[in-house]
């Protein structure tokens, strides 16, 4: 049952977070679930005080910007979209260690009002990691045309944090946004969030693990809890980054282990093991993100998202889901591979005439003959060649898989791959 440490490879540490914070008052964190409209608030915020750049040692980009709010510089810093801190890729422990270690002064959490469901367990993920949180529920023309109503006071009392209802396209209605920041940043306003309550088993077990650790380290209170939960999982590249960045030592202190066994024990008891400790989590977390969103969403037309299932039913399907995804797939590259030929041959006979012109220009100049081949027959036809073969199918393939992606037809097809890829060890 015991922990033991491994190489990890690189992490990011609280020091790669250091440099974020010079030259600003504030430093607010800035996530989402992919598509919520994160991006373009964070555009909308900063303008065109942005840097982009790498996470240390990842290859997972980051985008940094500036805004001024009553003379006061506050840094945002565009957080990977994520559907989920629970690691189980290099954005969601960037999102996570970001939250819980780069200490950012607030956390902005975006969702989407269209689909506040599903958007809910990443709130109550970050809920369990910091309590310096702001809700903003994006995209309510989207929600309006589809006639949902979000009650936001209602929501912001059953989460215990501030909620903020923006049109991300709309620079004025982030001014109410602002405001709730700026009032956490000076403490004029604490959120208290309101943590999901486990089943009594898992909170038993949680406890054991919390007065262990409490009388054990100085850590924050607040992170007790989520540090109890990720040690009973048991995932060694959370706890190493957790021990790196608190600077513990979970992996070896004997009392936090035992503390550990007696949780394991218990939960064998009413049979919950490792392999189902994250499904019980996690569903209910989803079982209290539909209690809330069943109190605070009315839908004018109650069957709004019929449509929508029979859609996924049939995507989905074990029967129609992978015909209907080689077909979309077939189609894509098909059309990549015939359609492109037709540009490709435009380009080919534009840059050839461009070339005859050079040739000519050159002959006028008197340039010698070597010069220019090196330039027209080595450089720019090589180039040109280039361009002409790969601009053309690049131009349609990218712009068909954005637009399945902005259909939701790609998610579809990863959670209908997503048994195929495990039993070739593609995913973690």
């Amino acid at each position: 049952m015991g922990l033991t440490k491994s190489s990890m490879g690189s992490r990011l540490l609280v020091n790669d977070f250091d440099f974020l914070k010079n030259n600003c008052d504030y430093m607010i964190a800035l996530a989402g679930n992919p598509n919520v409209g994160k991006s373009t608030i964070f555009n909308s915020l900063t303008g065109m005080h942005q840097h982009t750049g790498n996470w240390s040692g990842k290859t997972v980009s980051n985008a940094t910007g500036n805004s001024i709010y009553q003379d006061e510089n506050y840094l945002f810093v565009d957080i990977p979209g994520t559907y989920s801190i629970m690691s189980n890729s290099e954005e969601e422990e960037i999102a996570r260690d970001f939250i819980c270690f780069g200490n950012p002064d607030c956390t902005i959490i975006v969702v989407d009002a269209t689909c506040l469901e599903r958007n809910l367990n990443l709130v109550f993920q970050a809920m369990e990691i910091t309590n310096r949180l702001v809700i903003c529920v994006n995209l309510l023309d989207e929600a309006k045309k589809k006639k949902i109503k979000i009650d936001l006071n209602k929501l912001s009392k059953e989460l215990g944090v501030p909620v903020v209802g923006t049109i991300a396209r709309k620079k004025k209605s982030l001014n109410m946004l602002m405001d709730t920041l700026n009032k956490i940043c000076h403490k004029k306003l604490l959120p208290k969030p309101k943590q999901v309550t486990y089943p009594k088993i898992v909170e038993d077990a949680i406890s054991k693990l919390q007065n262990a650790l409490a009388d054990e380290f100085d850590i924050n209170p607040y992170l007790i809890r989520w540090i109890s939960l990720k040690v009973i999982d048991g995932d060694s590249k959370i706890l190493y980054s957790i021990e790196n960045n608190l600077g513990i030592d979970l992996l070896e202190n004997e009392a936090v282990q035992k503390a550990r066994n007696e949780a394991l024990n218990l939960l064998k008891e009413h049979e919950i093991d490792i392999n189902n400790w994250k499904d019980c989590i996690v569903s209910t977390i989803m079982h209290k993100a539909e209690d809330i969103c069943k109190k605070v969403c009315t839908f004018e037309n109650k069957n709004y998202s019929n449509k929508s299932h029979k859609i996924d039913k049939l995507l989905t399907s074990k029967k129609t889901g992978i015909p209907i995804m080689l077909l979309f797939l077939g189609f894509i590259f098909w059309l990549t591979i015939v359609g492109s030929n037709y540009p490709s041959q435009a380009l080919f006979s534009f840059f050839a005439y461009i070339q005859e012109k050079l040739f000519w220009l050159a002959n006028m100049l008197n340039c010698p003959e070597w010069l220019s081949s090196l330039l027209i027959s080595g450089v720019y036809q090589t180039l040109t060649w280039i361009v002409a073969v790969m601009l053309p199918p690049m131009a349609i393939f990218f712009p068909l898989f954005t637009i399945l992606e902005d259909l939701g037809y790609l998610p579809r097809i990863a959670f209908m791959m997503d048994g195929f890829f495990k039993k070739c060890c593609c995913t973690r």
